[in-house]
């Protein structure tokens, strides 16, 4: 007799999953049902800012599989049904059909959990004036790209993290007036070191990006329709408003159901994607995992660990054996032509976490400097003071800096130290780096300070 998985949640983690597992068994062994409330599944969340900004002009560009190429593979996708309800006890979960309005029960014998993550949505005057968008599913690419589209004003993007700053391109690109307003000293300040941000707000402003720093918004103002940002006298005009203020782990089905949460307030998992009841399995952005520097839980919303995540249940789903080693929150992305990545723990993290910690910066260009394409390109190098074991790194630059990030992130995966890399042979010719990369330079520079 077959048995039947159950998959909540149908993009990346789910469908990876999904995937992985029926690679391994076929429909015979193993009936695989996906819920999705939104209308589209296994999609590119990240794509969605670049939808906006014209650079990917079809929305379709962004989905991977549909619904019917996942049946093609006996995987059965129900779009538009949302999950209400996980019952442990009669193994059931009820779902809530969002076309047709009734509710109904599914029976499993093993469950998947990708809920996800959703936008954070703190308490703000005025959030449900029109006018005011986030950016988190494609549906809402589809709405802000048609806005774009149709006209030029003021547009307020409300968050300085990775989304905000994405969305303040799109816009931008678009021949838009684009104000980022942030209660953060700087851009990306839970990413970069603080000099690192402010070059990055110092590149939006040179750009002609408006970027106000260190105020909390906390009025939306207009009688029907979005009309300005702020409470006090500094108001800014907006004719859009977009809020990229973060995300939080979506886990109410999860604890209602009584799985337990961990310390992050995701949903505590072990190496394998298990949650600690019999036959329940999470991944993605709603699931905890193990920061391979601190060896502690932590929750971080990335498409690149949701994927893996995800392939990792699967393959346990489909009775193999696999082990999800673990992550350092290795990310990238740019606004206009200036580039940023990071991996790892900042300086001020690392000394949080109880590391005696240092940090190597190395300044140059992008390429040979005699070289016409050259740029500015920054690199920061933390590691472990005397063991010199690199634990994390922060770059910002022009073209083509920051996919150096992922030296760092194969050094730190590898526990190498700032010595060591400071010697690898790396690539080198004048239109890609100068004879010695900046990473090279900025690892011997952290070698300095933690080896004496």
């Amino acid at each position: 007799m077959s048995e039947r998985l159950v998959v909540i949640g149908g993009d990346a983690a789910g469908m990876s999953a999904a995937s992985q597992a029926r690679r391994r068994r076929g429909a015979d062994d193993l009936e695989i049902t996906a819920f999705e409330r939104s209308s589209w599944v296994s999609y590119s969340a990240c794509g969605e800012p670049y939808h906006v900004a014209g650079y990917v002009d079809r929305l379709e560009s962004l989905v991977a599989r549909t619904p019917q190429q996942f049946a093609a593979m006996d995987i059965d996708v129900h779009t538009r049904h949302e999950v209400t309800e996980i019952d442990l006890a009669k193994r059931a979960v009820v779902v809530r059909d969002l076309q047709e309005g009734r509710s109904f029960l599914t029976e499993f014998d093993q469950l998947l959990i990708a809920t996800g993550a959703r936008a954070m949505r703190p308490t703000i005057r005025g959030r449900d004036l029109e006018g005011v968008h986030e950016l988190r599913t494609l549906d809402d690419a589809a709405r802000l790209r048609q806005i774009a589209d149709a006209g030029t004003g003021n547009v307020v993007v409300v968050g300085g993290g990775y989304i905000g700053l994405e969305a303040a391109e799109a816009f931008h690109v678009q021949g838009w007036n684009v104000t980022v307003v942030t209660s953060g000293q700087r851009v990306l300040d839970r990413t970069l070191h603080s000099d690192m941000g402010q070059k990055v707000v110092d590149s939006m402003r040179r750009v002609g990006i408006e970027v106000v720093l260190g105020t909390r918004v906390e009025c939306l103002n207009g009688s029907t329709r979005v009309e300005s940002v702020g409470c006090s006298d500094s108001t800014h005009p907006a004719d859009l408003v977009v809020l990229g203020l973060g995300s939080e782990p979506e886990v109410e089905l999860a604890e209602a159901a009584g799985i337990t949460l961990g310390s992050t307030g995701a949903i505590a998992v072990d190496d394998h994607q298990r949650t600690a009841a019999a036959g329940v399995w999470s991944a993605g952005d709603c699931a905890e995992a193990m920061h391979r520097v601190t060896g502690k839980p932590v929750n971080i919303h990335l498409g690149t660990i949701a994927n893996k995540a995800g392939r990792v249940a699967g393959i346990n789903l489909g009775g193999e054996d696999a082990v999800f080693p673990g992550v350092l929150g290795t990310a990238i992305t740019k606004i206009l032509d200036t580039e940023i990545s990071a991996t790892g723990l900042r300086l001020a993290e690392a000394k949080a976490e109880g590391f005696d910690a240092v940090e190597g910066r190395a300044t140059g260009t992008t390429t040979a400097g005699y070289y016409p394409t050259a740029s500015e390109i920054t690199i920061s190098t933390v590691a472990e003071r005397r063991t010199g074991r690199i634990i994390g790194a922060q770059i910002v630059g022009g073209s083509g800096a920051a996919k150096r990030i992922d030296v760092f992130a194969t050094a730190i995966w590898s526990n190498m130290t700032v010595q060591d890399l400071a010697w690898v042979d790396l690539a080198y010719a004048p239109p890609f780096s100068g004879v010695w990369d900046l990473i090279h330079i900025s690892a011997r520079n952290a070698a300095r300070l933690a080896l004496g």
